[in-house]
């Protein structure tokens, strides 16, 4: 059987469930997922769309645009981002969502750090992620 992955904004009016378990999970340090996530880092895990149910709250979801390829979308209500996609390419029917907003434990067989020539100047690893390729 397989496991079911639940998610939520911070609010709640967004709820999520994933058939799937994420995978290529990153923490990406882009000035990009910086600034989406008020962080030092945006943590995400990619399934295919196929896999993402929106369980409730879906007329909350905005989207935004933050390059020609990359589709973001995060409640409307709270600000929490949630998953962000590209429109088109080889990945265009994966989506990659925001961990932070699972509810469901979840701990990762890989994970790895991306976009470190891009890291805020004021991050110091505690205890950094091995590079895993």
């Amino acid at each position: 059987m397989t496991k079911v992955y639940q998610g939520s904004c911070l609010c709640t009016a967004v709820s999520y469930e994933l058939s799937a378990t994420p995978k290529a999970v990153i923490h990406c340090h882009c000035s990009q997922c910086r600034k989406g996530h008020g962080a030092a880092f945006a943590s995400y895990g990619s399934v295919p769309r196929s896999a993402l149910r929106i369980v409730g709250g879906s007329v909350h979801i905005k989207t935004y645009a933050s390059s020609k390829t990359v589709v973001r979308e995060f409640c409307a209500q709270c600000g929490s981002a949630l998953f962000w996609s590209r429109s088109q390419g080889e990945f265009a029917n994966w989506v990659s969502i925001a961990l932070g907003t699972l509810d469901t434990p979840f701990l990762p067989q890989k994970q790895k750090h991306i976009h470190l020539d891009s890291a805020a100047h004021w991050y110091i690893p505690f205890n950094p992620c091995p590079q895993v390729d």
